[in-house]
């Protein structure tokens, strides 16, 4: 690991500083040296503390809330490492903000996850590292090489763990069945289907259940939990319809707004997610899993030239 330690620097932004510790303690090197603070009109002030001429830069930065600092945050330090003479700066994102503005819906809509991608690019970044993209399309808006990773296997070792019997895997919207299908086949479980209409952006009516969820174990799964209208909504249907008990996971915890005591006060057993966005308030039925081991072992990988996608195999 000695020249790995003398070619990878690992700094962070002040999104997730936890994560970004804890990535940095896989890979076996110190978190890098910067200082990120604010002058008194609220302008960014970033400092580097240490030498990175010639190494390979990884900035960890998840575009959580307040999303607009944070994305001006990560491009400040982007410029600051190219500047600065890094081989490459590789851009961690462990959540990609304006993921859900990827197409226009309506005439005269921005397609605001290109924007921000145009904007990456420009700042300098060689590569972007996210985890479970909303779009996997966004990938095909960088000229870059760009590595999303899933966190289906997290979820599911620690379901495998619970070693739940008659189980089933439900994707609380049609466009989830992907992603439902790949957490069922780890769990050998099979899937149902909630079909909703969406009235508004964040709101949303259960319309049916497709897929028999009768006395069965229910694991709903999404990559992101925002509002948690759909899940709190999902989950009540599904034990109107007789499900035993209903599980909620997701990779990205958002959490606006009421979603916190929302999901507090549902039906819900156990809401799993990752700390890819740190959780700000949690009780006995939030569980917060670790993607550092996933996200350092994808670093490892990059740097030594080595297959990402064999992580998934």
């Amino acid at each position: 690991m000695s020249q790995l330690n003398e070619k990878i620097k690992i700094f962070s932004g002040s999104a997730n500083p936890a994560l970004a510790e804890e990535i940095s303690s896989h890979i076996g090197v110190q978190l890098g040296k910067s200082e990120v603070g604010r002058f008194s009109d609220g302008e960014i002030s970033l400092h580097i503390k240490e030498s990175v001429r010639g190494a390979d830069a990884y900035i960890v930065q998840p575009l959580s809330q307040p999303v607009n600092e944070n994305i001006m945050e990560l491009l400040i330090l982007i410029d600051a490492l190219k500047r600065a003479s890094a081989r490459s700066v590789n851009a961690v994102i462990p959540y990609y903000a304006y993921a859900r503005q990827d197409r226009k819906t309506r005439a005269r809509d921005p397609i605001t996850a290109k924007l921000l991608a145009d904007v990456l690019v420009a700042a300098g970044a060689s590569r972007i590292v996210a985890m479970d993209l909303h779009a996997g399309q966004i990938q095909g808006f960088f000229n870059i090489p760009f590595d999303n990773l899933t966190g289906v296997t997290i979820l599911a070792k620690y379901f495998q763990n619970k070693k739940i019997e008659n189980g089933v895997v439900v994707s609380p919207d049609l466009g989830g069945v992907t992603r439902a299908r790949d957490l069922a086949d780890y769990l050998g479980m099979p899937i149902a289907v909630i079909d909703k209409k969406r009235l508004a952006p964040n709101q949303a009516e259960v319309m049916n259940i497709i897929g028999d969820i009768e006395g069965k174990t229910a694991i709903m799964i999404d990559d992101i939990i925002d509002t948690a209208g759909t899940i709190v909504q999902g989950a009540e249907a599904l034990m109107n319809r007789g499900a035993k008990e209903v599980y909620a996971c997701c990779t990205h915890g958002v959490f606006s707004g009421q979603a916190l005591p929302r999901m507090s006060d549902s039906v819900l057993k156990e809401i799993i997610v990752t700390n890819t966005i740190p959780l700000k308030a949690e009780n006995q039925k939030f569980k917060v899993l670790s993607v550092a081991p996933l996200i350092g072992e994808a670093i490892i990988r990059i740097h030594q030239e080595r297959s990402v996608s064999e992580l998934f195999q």
